[in-house]
Formats: structure tokens, C-alpha cells, sequence
């Protein structure tokens, strides 16, 4: 096949082929993507449980407290923290001073 006129452009049966394959694919790959999506705007919302809700609460609710408990223990280090550099502070002044 001749593109221009110093250009060539040279295809193989096989490769031919293989490029007509490949767009039957996608275009069957799309038109069941299509069916797929128009059955799935059929079917029913689905529904959640009473149990599978409050189950979801709790764990929410443990998680919370859980951090929370966290959040405390990370107060009372750093308060920790806090007296223990004033002390190193008070140390290191002292020991200037003499």
C-alpha cells in the first residue's frame, strides 16, 4: 500500500488480522460493559441490616474511645516530658551558677 508518494506502508495478513481481532474485542468488551450496566440500574438498592449497622456503629464508637484512651496516655507522657525538661533545665542553670 503506497501512502504517499515517497512513502510506503506495509501490512501483514497477520497483523491485519490481529488489528481486526482486537477491535472486535473491545467492541464486544463495551457492548457487554453496556448490558452490565443497564442490569445493574435494575436490580433493587441494596439493603443494610439493622445488625450490620449497629455492628458498624459500635466498632466506630470503640475506635473513638479507643483513640481517645490514646490521646490521654500521650497528654500524660508529654506532661511527663515537661517536668523532665524543666528539671534538666533547672539542673543545667544550677550548675552555671556555680
Amino acid at each position: 500500500m503506497e501512502v504517499g508518494k515517497d512513502t510506503k506502508f506495509t501490512l501483514s495478513i497477520e497483523t491485519g488480522i490481529s488489528i481486526i481481532v482486537t477491535i472486535g474485542m473491545i467492541i464486544g468488551m463495551w457492548f457487554t460493559l453496556q448490558a452490565d450496566i443497564e442490569e445493574a440500574k435494575l436490580l433493587p438498592e441494596p439493603e443494610v441490616s439493622r445488625m450490620e449497622y449497629d455492628l458498624k456503629d459500635q466498632m466506630i464508637r470503640d475506635s473513638i474511645l479507643n483513640t481517645e484512651g490514646k490521646v490521654d496516655k500521650l497528654e500524660e507522657k508529654v506532661d511527663d516530658i515537661k517536668e523532665d525538661t524543666k528539671m534538666i533545665q533547672e539542673t543545667l542553670i544550677n550548675m552555671n551558677n556555680n
